[in-house]
């Protein structure tokens, strides 16, 4: 009895050693391969040859058996896809956005910001009431994230790898995709919401070509007559309509690969999101600066709701013979943004 004891002790001894040294071996093969990409890659196919690429690209091997999938797990349209997203996309954007930075920087050291012409009269239109207001502020807020994230998607590796490494680098990029993908459909939704409100007020009509003839104003010293939404306003709303949607649309696609659709489809859908979405965002920095520092009152207007008259004359002249009867004088204890005796004038939106 004491012997068959001793015998399983050391037959539990010696399997404890195996696989010990077992495990030491896998241990060691697998860091050869860490330091050797092509011996991983070695271990996992045959070797990569000519050949090898010849049968993949004909679709002769490496076919996904799994349920109804008829692609190639090595799949060439990968690396088209990889190749126009490096050659063509990346370098778009940088010229859109980084092109468009520096045009509005120049413009506004040579040209400055457009002050008004004539004193404030210090009588108030309203201009936005809360609700559009608040579309307006939750849609830019939204697109100002999806901008920033979607750059940090495309270009983040090249700019935040190197300062801060590897592990801050990772963590930023997981928690930039999630805010990508969620927050995507709640803006494409609130975008269709602000776009609906505001048709009526954006239908083109021939004033707008005159608006853009005479570049806004810039052109000649006459001011240019405009409703309520003027030439530049009513473009910046048609983008939106069309290439925003397009936008919204191919990255619904992307967000939800469970419809259906293959990895060729979504490489498309890849490239069309990032082209869209980077033009967006170059014409977005001419908006921003055109409603903030570039132009005189226009910031107050969506801050507040308000107007000046003299802003509403000399931008919006056509708006103003339309609603100058509702103009109104604030409160002298009260603050300028909650004008006395304030209701919405016609023509403005609700």
């Amino acid at each position: 009895m004491h012997t068959h004891n001793a015998c399983l002790a050391l037959g539990r001894r010696l399997t404890l050693l195996l696989l010990l040294l077992t495990s030491l071996l896998l241990a060691g093969q697998a860091l050869a391969q860490g330091a050797d990409p092509k011996g991983e890659l070695a271990t996992a196919v045959p070797p990569i040859d000519a050949e090898i690429w010849r049968q993949v690209k004909s679709g002769e091997n490496f076919i996904d058996t799994r349920f109804e999938s008829t692609y190639n797990l090595v799949n060439p349209s990968g690396e088209t896809w990889r190749q126009i997203r490096s050659r063509w996309v990346s370098p778009f954007g940088l010229i859109a956005v980084g092109g468009m930075a520096a045009l509005i920087l120049v413009f506004y050291l040579i040209v400055g910001r457009k002050d008004l012409e004539e004193p404030r009269t210090g009588r108030k239109l309203l201009r936005w009431s809360t609700l559009s207001r608040a579309l307006h502020w939750s849609v830019a807020s939204l697109f100002i994230v999806l901008a920033l994230t979607g750059l940090n998607l495309l270009y983040g590796k090249f700019v935040f790898r190197p300062l801060f490494g590897d592990g801050v680098w990772a963590a930023m990029m997981s928690g930039t995709k999630v805010l990508h993908n969620y927050l995507g459909p709640l803006f494409g939704i609130l975008l269709i919401v602000i776009l609906a409100k505001f048709l009526k007020l954006n239908i083109p009509n021939k004033r707008d070509w005159e608006w853009f003839k005479k570049g806004g104003g810039l052109v000649g010293k006459e001011h240019v007559d405009a409703h309520f939404a003027n030439g530049g306003e009513k473009a910046w709303y048609w983008l939106l309509a069309t290439a925003g949607l397009l936008v919204i649309a191919s990255g619904l696609v992307m967000d939800f690969p469970n419809y259906g659709q293959g990895r060729d489809t979504m490489q498309w859908a890849n490239v069309i999101h990032s082209l869209g979405a980077l033009a967006l965002t170059a014409v977005a920095l001419g908006h921003i600066y055109i409603g903030t520092i570039g132009t005189e009152g226009a910031l107050e207007g969506m801050a507040t709701g308000y107007v000046d008259e003299t802003w509403a004359k000399e931008h919006h002249s056509l708006w103003y013979e339309e609603v100058k009867d509702q103009a109104v004088t604030p409160e002298p204890s009260a603050s300028t943004d909650e004008p006395h005796q304030a209701s919405q004038p016609p023509g403005t939106p609700g």
